[in-house]
């Protein structure tokens, strides 16, 4: 049985590559709770949900990774996102109901960017990639060999029930030997034999023996996965006063309030007049002193 909600990272302790494994389950389903996905949008969001964890546990930072779909095609918009805390979240936008079923199709070409940022400094990366290729897994090894110039391979799959993922990674080696090169060749091949039944339904431990049995490994224990969305009143608030006064005058409903829905996670914001008349306090400039006023 498949390990759950769960991400387990292995190395090879012959040569340099590192590993890791994904299963989403329970954090999948509630990010599912909120929207009745179709069929192709639905398998790949949960794709994307489990590269996200996938590259998120490759770096070392506190903060957040958002994986990013703007397309051409029926899929308008995809945002999977993986904190530091391997917590998770995403959604997804689509036109029409008669979709195609693979990558190339559904995304319709647009770009694929990965973006990091930093809880502590506030620092922002972005990588910016083509959405071409057959897979989003293609996609993203596409990124890694022309961004990160880091050789990396992935193999993905998600259902209504879950979405799972593994990544090898060739660890940077400055006197990588030809025997260490056909090593990440070898493990490669065998990481192509995994069907996605396999990757969904087998136990960790199970996958590393399928594949790698004549290698010498060593598994660490797994991290928890969760979902949990990042919204919050105060963020919907500095979302609104950008927005300006004028703005939020022509969204207010009759009685002057207003109501924010999350996307995510479906919690719902209201405001009444009250509150959207303290997002503007102090705005106004203040007064002179007495003493300063011009009559």
């Amino acid at each position: 049985m498949a390990d759950t909600d769960s991400l387990s990272r292995f190395v090879f302790e012959k040569f340099p590559v590192r590993g890791e494994l994904v299963h989403l389950n329970a954090s999948w389903r509630a990010v599912l709770e909120c929207h009745d996905y179709p069929a192709p949008v639905r398998r790949l969001l949960g794709e994307a949900l489990a590269a996200a964890v996938l590259l998120a546990s490759t770096l070392k930072f506190d903060g957040q990774l958002t994986l990013q779909i703007h397309g051409n095609g029926p899929l308008r918009l995809l945002v999977a996102q993986c904190g530091a805390d391997l917590h998770v979240r995403g959604i997804a936008k689509w036109d029409g109901n008669d979709l195609p079923d693979d990558f190339a199709g559904i995304t319709g070409g647009g770009r694929l960017a990965i973006t990091i940022e930093t809880g502590t400094d506030g620092e922002r990366y972005q990588g910016i990639v083509p959405a071409e290729g057959q897979s989003l897994a293609a996609c993203l090894e596409g990124y890694f060999e022309n961004s990160e110039q880091l050789p990396t391979r992935l193999w993905l799959a998600a259902d209504q029930e879950g979405a799972a993922g593994m990544l090898l990674q060739q660890l940077p080696d400055r006197a990588l030997s030809e025997e260490r090169e056909d090593d990440w060749q070898r493990a490669q091949l065998l990481g192509d034999t995994l069907s996605e039944e396999e990757l969904m339904e087998l136990a960790d431990r199970e996958v590393l023996r399928r594949l790698f049995h004549e290698d010498h490994l060593r598994l660490f224990d797994p991290s928890p996965v969760a979902f949990r969305c990042s919204c919050s009143k105060e963020r919907v608030q500095s979302a609104l006063r950008l927005l300006g006064r004028d703005e939020l005058d022509s969204l207010a409903e009759a009685d002057g309030s207003i109501e924010v829905r999350c996307e995510f996670c479906g919690r719902s914001y209201p405001l009444d007049p009250v509150d959207l008349e303290q997002l503007f306090l102090g705005d106004e400039a203040p007064l002179p002193p007495a003493s300063r006023r011009v009559h």
